[in-house]
């Protein structure tokens, strides 16, 4: 899976571009972005160079969770088109050399979906046993005390069958029991249906989550997880030349091969989230984030690189419609936004595995601000304030939080232009658009031949066509180094050294011997260099790529 040859799968040297369809392009003026707004974007990512669209769900839904509850597996949400404008999809983004890798939620459902309501009508319908049902608690309570993601119990009462359904999410989203051979092998017929339509691929929503044992109170990585997840790819996957991507918020160096080793065949790679985790707080969560210590961040990434050094494969990502915007957690979206921008953008884009870019990260879109809770969308942010209000929280202290960490963030519209609500739409767009679409949107950044797009472009250009980028070894440097980020990669004599300030201070930096190199140029976002050596003065966010014959290897 990871040799350094040429025979490699075509997404270890890709790069992913995910959208948020709701939020990307309106072609028809309702205010929510749809799929023929996509396709006229096209040439957009095609410049960049990405090599395949992971894209968010566009089928039918309530839209209770903007689409991560699904109501028909195979049918396109009108909001966002029909089957045709799919199809029409899969056909151009392929025309220009980009695959389409689907969001798919297959933990849990719609209370929507035809499943469900044959369930509920019928508790003898062969449905009824596709989820999980249990009787009252001895109080005629819910049967157990689990609480849902998105605030309060995650069992809710069905008062005419008298039973409760399990939803770790939304009441909206009752889990699907995968005990139940028949609901696997309906999935796994649904997602061939959509394979041999021609799409690239699979990233699967909270994929950890279908092992679960909800009475041992056992919700992620439970035993049958990757028995399920064998079967899964031997009945959809085998033989066929895809992309399968799980997000794992549970999984840990220890497990990761458990999903994508070499010959577990299960899936190509997971998204881990340590380096986003570890600055929550320990019992607040999210909502009350830690300040960003870059050796921590560092120590998981680097944990990381040497986990699947040997077997399997990193999924490389800062921003994705869950988290905050990446330059207002990460970097600085004030002085320094364009060029703490690319900083960010080379530091992970040079690591071993495959990028993901979120859409408007390109072009250092920052967070938002929230005033006022009616300016939400996001079901976990309404679920939580209203728990937060019931305890007497005030509301500028959860204001605090969901500005910092709050998924609506990542979900306002692309900024495309500096017109009325970014170019995303003619309309009244469905979020508010960032009041700074007149500063930072696509047509501004392009204009500027060293912009974060063009910085973006060379980026990926770079793991396409240079191997050291897409299959050399890591070496970590500097670890405990409180501003740089630092590392090599090796590979046939050669040597990329990336050195990164992640602080917006000027920083004197020691090189380490293993880390010292002197050669060409491959990336910069203040001065080109030639040579990683002795002591460097670097600039507030300075960041540079130098490959040269390697020396000595080992870390500094």
């Amino acid at each position: 899976m990871t040799g350094a040859g040429q025979d490699v799968p075509w997404w270890q040297k890709a790069v992913g571009y995910q959208i948020y369809p709701r939020s990307f392009q309106d072609s028809n003026g309702d205010g929510i972005g749809d799929i023929p707004g996509i396709i006229a974007r096209l040439d957009h990512l095609a410049d960049l160079g990405v090599g395949f669209v992971w894209l968010s769900p566009v089928y039918a839904s309530p839209q209770v969770d903007m689409g991560y509850d699904i109501s028909d597996y195979r049918a396109i949400d009108p909001a966002y088109g029909t089957l045709d404008d799919m199809d029409r999809l899969i056909v151009e983004a392929g025309a220009r050399g980009i695959r389409i890798v689907m969001d798919l939620v297959v933990n849990h459902c719609s209370d929507r979906h035809d499943w469900f309501l044959k369930a509920v009508a019928d508790p003898s319908a062969p449905e009824h046993d596709y989820f999980i049902w249990r009787d009252p608690g001895p109080d005629g309570g819910p049967p157990t005390d689990a609480r849902s993601v998105f605030g309060g119990p995650a069992w809710t009462l069905v008062p005419e069958l008298g039973r409760y359904y399990f939803h770790q999410f939304a009441p909206g989203q009752p889990d699907l029991d995968w005990q139940n051979p028949d609901l696997r092998a309906a999935i796994h017929e649904m997602m061939n249906w959509w394979l041999d339509r021609g799409i690239g691929g699979f990233r699967l929503d909270v994929i950890d989550l279908i092992g679960k044992d909800p009475d041992a109170s056992v919700f992620a990585e439970g035993p049958d997880l990757h028995p399920f997840l064998r079967e899964m790819h031997d009945a959809a996957f085998r033989g066929r030349d895809t992309l399968t991507v799980g997000e794992t918020w549970s999984v840990t160096p220890e497990t990761a091969l458990l999903y994508c080793g070499r010959d577990r065949d299960e899936l190509d790679m997971v998204f881990q989230f340590e380096h986003v985790t570890a600055f929550h707080h320990p019992e607040r969560g999210k909502w009350d984030p830690l300040p960003f210590d870059l050796p921590v961040f560092k120590r998981a990434l680097f944990l990381w690189q040497e986990a699947l050094r040997d077997d399997g494969w990193n999924a490389l990502f800062l921003s994705n419609h869950d988290l905050p915007r990446q330059v207002s957690r990460y970097g600085d979206d004030g002085e320094w936004r364009v060029r703490s921008a690319k900083a960010l953008a080379t530091a992970i884009h040079l690591l071993r595995g495959t990028p993901f870019v979120y859409q408007g990260e390109e072009i250092g879109m920052t967070n938002t601000r929230f005033t006022d809770p009616d300016e939400f969308r996001d079901i976990e942010a309404i679920g939580h304030w209203a728990e937060a209000r019931a305890r007497g929280e005030e509301l500028e202290d959860f204001l605090t939080g969901v500005n910092a960490n709050g998924r609506d963030n990542a979900r306002t519209p692309m900024q495309w232009s500096d017109a009325p609500n970014g170019g995303f739409t003619t309309g009244r767009p469905w979020i508010g658009v960032n009041p700074n679409h007149a500063e930072i949107n696509v047509a501004a950044d392009r204009a500027d031949p060293d912009g974060v797009v063009a910085h973006y472009r060379r980026l990926i250009g770079l793991r396409r066509d240079r191997r050291i980028v897409s299959h050399g070894q890591f070496v970590a440097h500097a670890e405990g180094h409180p501003q740089v980020m630092a590392y090599a990669r090796e590979l046939d004599g050669e040597r990329l050294s990336v050195v990164v300030n992640l602080c917006a201070q000027p920083v004197s930096f020691r090189v380490p011997k293993g880390l010292e190199v002197e050669g060409e140029s491959l990336s910069a976002n203040v001065t080109p260099r030639t040579q990683v050596r002795g002591t460097l003065g670097l600039a507030p966010y300075e960041a540079f790529a130098v490959m040269g014959p390697g020396g000595e290897s080992g870390p500094g």
